[in-house]
């Protein structure tokens, strides 16, 4: 997108002035009929158009100002609500693997369980088999019905003293199924426990997710609302410049005629007193080069209108934008050719030999500071939240700076904006 500049008012005037100046004048011919001469009252409505024209296009850069301030302050936002919804995401990924680890833990105690079951129902049915078969076989050896069958003292005394000797055997075989049936129910009901705490956690952590991703939404929701009003702002402020320079043009139209009615009212004067007259001043001449700081506001402003892409550029100018995982990559900066506003910089500054890092905090310590009272033409400004420098610009003097502000925009001339801004310039140069 192309931005518009226009001059103000009194350097039109004074561009006239300059060249009317520089103009020679031969009044050694005749001098010839006099040019259109304005009314007082054309340029006095000329002169308050183009003011009014001039304080709306204030009202609406002070609007503009305020509304990105606010943009920038809800990216803050969005960038950290993002950042709650990736350590959500983390969290729920450890809730899960936690719970699959129970759920797996809690599967085999109940099979250990189940089979411990199992195997004491079988080893107790094997040992009644054994003492009905010996029953029924005449032998004294057998469970309980081996007591109870007794025919005699000491038929019973035979029959204990044999089932003394399998209690050392089955009977303690049994007895130590039971105990490892127990344990093997202890360790499933704790399993049960640790995995009802592992999905109660799980649960919490989606709810978590849930509450982080709606969290974001709302953020970034808000932030193309202020975005869709900061382009309207911007469309609005366009207009009203076109209608100033629109303005601007047509008093200093009205003064240019005004000013060469005066010149040949001067002129026709001076003819009654002399035939001739030698010119002041000739062609104008261009000034010496204003220096290192005018090629690096020079080669900024050469790329206005440019994409903005997140981690884009370079040395030699606008490059490709990298991913983000989030705003930016909603944006498709990764697939735009562009600057950020650390990029720019570097493309900025590389026209006069100076080497800068891609990050702005960086740049901030990249040369001298100097308080904002003494800014000067060619010094670099910065911006941070909770101290941690986010955003840099160049300023370019008259209180206007270029930029490359943030996605889904491009490269600007803005008002330097005060809010969130450091308290001093870095100068490089």
């Amino acid at each position: 997108m192309a931005v518009r500049r226009t001059l103000p008012l009194g350097l039109v005037v004074t561009s006239v002035a300059l060249v009317s100046a520089m103009t020679t004048t031969a009044v050694a011919a005749a001098v010839p009929p006099p040019p259109p001469n304005p009314s007082d009252a054309e340029l006095e409505g000329s002169r308050a158009s183009a003011k009014e024209k001039a304080g709306e296009v204030g009202r609406l850069t002070n609007q503009l100002a305020e509304a990105e301030s606010k943009l920038m302050r809800l990216q803050a936002e969005v960038e950290a609500k993002l950042e709650d919804a990736n350590k959500a995401l983390v969290d729920l990924h450890a809730a899960e693997d936690a719970a699959t680890a129970a759920r797996s833990d809690a599967d085999a105690a109940r099979r250990e369980s189940a089979g411990a079951d199992k195997a004491v129902g079988d080893a107790r049915q094997l040992l009644d088999d054994f003492a009905a078969g010996s029953y029924k076989q005449g032998t004294t050896v057998g469970s309980l019905t081996a007591y109870l069958g007794a025919k005699s003292p000491e038929d019973l005394l035979d029959r204990a003293h044999l089932l003394n000797a399998v209690s050392g055997s089955e009977l303690d075989a049994l007895d130590n199924m039971e105990r490892a049936r127990t344990q093997k129910a202890n360790a499933d009901s704790r399993a049960r426990a640790a995995l009802n705490v592992a999905t109660r956690r799980q649960t919490e952590a989606e709810e978590a997710k849930r509450v982080a991703d709606e969290a974001t939404a709302t953020a970034q929701r808000a932030q193309q609302d202020q975005l869709a009003r900061s382009r309207q702002l911007l469309a609005d402020r366009t207009s009203f410049e076109r209608q100033l320079e629109e303005a601007q043009a047509e008093v200093g139209g009205l003064e240019s005629q005004r000013e060469r009615y005066q010149r040949w009212l001067a002129a026709k004067q001076r003819e009654d007193e002399e035939n001739a007259r030698q010119a002041a001043s000739g062609r104008p001449t261009a000034g010496p080069s204003a220096g290192r700081a005018r090629t690096v506001i020079e080669r900024a402003l050469s790329q206005l209108g440019v994409e903005y892409a997140w981690g884009g550029g370079n040395s030699k100018g606008p490059t490709r934008g990298i991913r983000d995982g989030g705003v930016a990559d909603s944006y498709g900066d990764f697939a735009k050719v562009g600057f950020d506003c650390s990029g720019l910089m570097i493309y900025a500054f590389a026209g006069v030999g100076v080497p800068l890092p891609h990050y702005s905090g960086y740049q901030a310590t990249s040369g001298r500071q100097v308080p904002l009272s003494q800014m000067q033409p060619g010094d670099m400004l910065f911006w941070s939240t909770d101290g941690r420098i986010h955003h840099v610009a160049l300023y370019i003097g008259d209180g206007q700076m270029v930029e490359a502000p943030y996605s889904g925009s491009v490269v600007r001339i803005s008002p330097v904006r005060y809010g969130g801004i450091v308290a001093h310039a870095t100068r490089v140069l």
